[in-house]
């Protein structure tokens, strides 16, 4: 038997053709953006501190910023990341200002 009887030539439909070629030509790639700041480090470093509300508020702000940056949505991701960033400073300093407080009144003697 010839081989042309077991496998006849395929023919290829218009579509698999168009998928061919529109295969071969190259979009262009998107351009990178800029830098992630969202402070993801920081605010869960602040989760150490003793401001429970603001330093999960931090956290949230940090994440989202990610969650925008992913999607594509650079100023929103920039203006969560500046918003993390600062209420996760104000968790520090009012964790530092409860430490300060909790120790001054442990260590200072009561006088009656």
């Amino acid at each position: 038997m010839a081989l042309g009887v077991l496998n006849p030539p395929m023919k290829s439909s218009p579509r698999e053709s168009e998928c061919l070629d529109s295969s071969s030509t190259e979009e262009p790639e998107p351009e990178p953006g800029p830098p992630l700041k969202s402070y993801l480090l920081l605010s869960m470093f602040t989760c150490l501190c003793p401001a429970y509300p603001v330093n999960i508020v931090a956290l949230v702000f940090s994440l989202m910023s990610r969650s925008s940056y992913y999607n594509g949505d650079y100023d929103g991701s920039l203006r969560l990341g500046k918003n993390a960033l600062y209420v996760a400073i104000a968790s520090i300093i009012i964790g530092l200002l409860i430490i300060a407080i909790i120790c001054v009144l442990h260590f200072t003697p009561m006088y009656h």
